[in-house]
């Protein structure tokens, strides 16, 4: 890991997201059953995944220091007529930042929608999952809109 006992503790804020394609015929099957499948509840259920993904990222990628966030708010939306976009925004009062959290929850929170919807169809394509913004620490980002 990266040493950084030299820094000063300040709000660390990241925001990344993803968007999930569907086949048109599935994407209109699911709005129709209120984003239900077999499996319960989609995106209730893939936030809860997003969320606690965030919180055990020190856990999946081996150089993240573990953080206890104090944010962390997963969105999920229809973005068009045929895809989902998923949204993770994490702070904490630390001295490393946390987009690492806030992509971790997003890419989660894509797999199990994914995962809740692969009996309609397996052509689902999660992409562009990317840091939006950060703020606090040495400098701050925000993202060019894709092109």
């Amino acid at each position: 890991m990266v040493d950084v006992t030299a820094k000063q503790p300040t709000l660390r804020v990241a925001t990344a997201c993803a968007r999930i394609r569907f086949p048109r015929e599935t994407f209109a099957a699911l709005t129709a059953a209120g984003f239900e499948t077999a499996k319960g509840p989609v995106i209730a259920t893939a936030i809860v995944a997003g969320t606690m993904a965030a919180k055990r990222t020190h856990e999946l990628i081996p150089f993240c220091h573990p953080l206890g966030l104090e944010r962390c708010d997963v969105e999920i939306a229809p973005a068009g007529a045929d895809t989902l976009e998923v949204r993770c925004t994490a702070a904490v009062h630390h001295r490393t930042g946390v987009e690492m959290e806030a992509l971790t929850g997003v890419a989660i929170a894509a797999l199990a929608v994914y995962d809740m919807c692969k009996s309609l169809s397996h052509d689902i394509v999660i992409e562009q999952t990317r840091l939006l913004e950060k703020r606090g620490g040495k400098s701050d980002f925000v993202a060019e809109p894709p092109a």
